[in-house]
């Protein structure tokens, strides 16, 4: 009798430390699979703030090579820029503005903040610029202050302005 009661007593242990096991094995394979995805997710991210910086200095380098101009090529269709109290909506309408007469000035500028929503298609990017004109005797005036652009993925991966 004592030794049914112990056989018995015996595999109930031997079931409770399986029961434990299977228990903590699916609570860590629960807690690598979260780690993983939020892994995946900040690497996303980060990748998408990586290439919004690059996408900020490509168009620096283009302002500086070809004028104003280029910020047509940087626009998404539907941007919007804002000029003082003027909004010029759509890249059409961006490129004629820049293509009227800003042939005599120069941008600079540094992107010091960039942040990614969490999708990961939309981003924004703040800083300093520095605009110089130069009138029509060759005299220089710099106009300085703090831009703010949103960028959004575009469906060929390329990062456009939608705001500037």
């Amino acid at each position: 009798m004592q030794t049914i009661k112990n056989k018995i007593l015996d595999k109930l242990r031997h079931s409770k430390k399986l029961n434990y096991l299977f228990i903590t094995a699916f609570l860590l394979s629960t807690i690598i699979l979260i780690i993983g995805c939020s892994a995946g997710k900040n690497y996303k991210i980060a990748k998408s703030r990586q290439e919004i910086l690059k996408t900020e200095k490509d168009f620096e380098a283009a302002v500086k090579q070809e004028g104003m101009m280029a910020f047509a090529k940087f626009a998404a269709e539907d941007a919007v820029i804002n000029r003082g109290d003027k909004l010029i909506k759509g890249k059409n309408a961006i490129a004629m503005y820049y293509g009227a007469g800003k042939t005599n000035s120069q941008l600079t500028w540094t992107a010091e903040f960039v942040a990614v929503s969490a999708s990961g298609d939309l981003g924004y990017t703040y800083g300093n610029y520095t605009y110089t004109v130069k009138d029509p005797t060759g005299k220089t005036t710099d106009h300085t202050g703090i831009f703010h652009t949103v960028w959004k993925k575009q469906t060929d991966g390329k990062w456009k302005f939608v705001w500037d």
